[in-house]
């Protein structure tokens, strides 16, 4: 009943955006997601992402079918668009297979399985399928916030990160310095960074073909979990970010006599918290909080439970996305800290609710939400004084970040199994 309630939601939450999207006279996440079943795909990694997650729940004679059938068909798409001379210029080649083997299982667990085979069929398909159908809800909200939110509130977010020494032009200073190469790779991390939740995801998942059972909490659904709620945070406080609102945008396409001033990277902006400025149309309001900083961030805490090499696969995604947050312009340092909190609290909330909900979860979803809480107020009415005591202003934002991960570090050991030691038999009197 879970699973179907949920799906129920997902379903009803998708209608209402495509309705949304289609109000502003483009398609939404169900006609894009449906597109790609023929055209190119926006992501072909995500789509294989997405197939991989529906593979732990299958056997090895099936996963090596289901991975050929979906290169198969990418490679008939491939024979086809080269014989019909279709240049694929938005896109990827290949992921069209991976789509067409998800909704296959679907079609095969409703037609020829039963019980608890069809359930969890049925749930690894519906893994797959919310991992990809995440991507398209994200670009309709995100479209929906530059509808919706014509002023931006990014005078007061610079202002306030004067309490940080402005990180975002630090940073985008040191991404330029590095030349092309530092660009790449940080641009890789950022955009890959849901194929990155899948390889952790894997791992943790790794047993569920042969257990028959899914673990009760693991990466994804915290993973969903902020990619929901994040974007209603974005309505709340639209923020489009350093580069948009003082520099030339991203890729030299945005800006223009939209932004406040051309200041980014060179020259830190004034402390001057002037009322939210309009803004075109176009630009999303994402920043407020940083969801790639919270997604990063559960990434590095559902990797501390694997392996060496995936440890330090976590270490280095959350390192590389804030560098790449902030030396692309796309957050200001304030952005990351609310994400942190954001992301902290998140996952405390889904964990209590996969293990029960008991005292210590309240008391720690409760400091997240009010740390959270009190950061965006601080940011929209006190960035002022924030600018002007930094030295006050800034340590108490990184105390206030360190509250949240301190108390979840303790709730968790305490939430840890504890091992109990083997009772050992009583040595006996030898008899003389």
């Amino acid at each position: 009943m879970l699973w179907v309630t949920a799906g129920a939601v997902a379903l009803g939450f998708l209608i209402a955006l495509e309705i949304a999207a289609r109000l502003y006279g483009v398609p939404g996440p169900i006609a894009n997601q449906a597109r790609e079943l023929v055209f190119p795909p926006k992501s072909g990694f995500l789509l294989y992402a997405g197939m991989a997650l529906l593979m732990v729940v299958l056997t090895w004679r099936q996963r090596f079918i289901a991975a050929g059938l979906a290169i198969g068909i990418d490679v008939v798409f491939l024979l086809v668009r080269w014989a019909l001379d279709v240049k694929v210029t938005d896109g990827h080649p290949f992921g069209n297979g991976a789509l067409w083997v998800v909704l296959g299982h679907a079609v095969i667990a409703v037609t020829r399985r039963t019980g608890r085979e069809r359930v969890l069929l049925l749930k690894g398909v519906g893994l797959a399928l919310l991992l990809v159908a995440g991507r398209k809800t994200g670009d309709t909200w995100l479209l929906i916030t530059s509808k919706t939110r014509p002023a931006v509130l990014d005078q007061y977010v610079a202002t306030a990160d004067h309490a940080l020494g402005n990180p975002s032009w630090l940073a985008g200073r040191i991404v330029r310095a590095t030349g092309p190469i530092g660009a790449h790779v940080l641009d890789f991390v950022y955009v890959q960074l849901a194929v990155a939740a899948v390889i952790i995801a894997l791992y943790q998942l790794r047993n569920v073909a042969v257990e028959r059972r899914f673990p009760r909490h693991h990466l994804v659904r915290t993973f969903l979990a902020i990619g929901l709620l994040g974007p209603g945070i974005y309505m709340i406080f639209p923020v489009v970010g350093p580069i948009f609102a003082y520099g030339p945008g991203a890729f030299g396409t945005g800006g223009g006599h939209w932004a406040v001033a051309n200041l980014w990277p060179d020259t830190p902006p004034p402390a001057n918290a002037a009322p939210p400025v309009l803004f075109d149309e176009v630009t999303p309001r994402n920043c407020m909080p940083s969801l790639h900083t919270a997604w990063a961030t559960t990434i590095f805490i559902h990797s501390r439970k694997g392996p060496r090499i995936l440890r330090y696969a976590g270490t280095f995604w959350l390192i590389a996305t804030l560098g790449a947050t902030l030396g692309f312009g796309y957050h200001y340092g304030v952005d990351l800290i609310a994400g942190v909190v954001f992301a902290v609290t998140v996952e405390a909330a889904m964990r209590s609710l996969a293990r029960g909900w008991d005292r210590s979860g309240i008391q720690l979803v409760v400091h997240g939400a009010t740390v959270f809480a009190a950061l965006l107020v601080s940011y929209r009415y006190l960035p002022t004084e924030m600018a002007e005591h930094p030295w006050v202003f800034g340590p108490l934002l990184i105390l206030a970040m360190t509250s949240v991960i301190h108390g979840y570090i303790r709730a968790t050991r305490r939430w840890e199994p504890k091992a109990v030691p083997v009772p050992q038999p009583e040595p006996q009197p030898e008899l003389v």
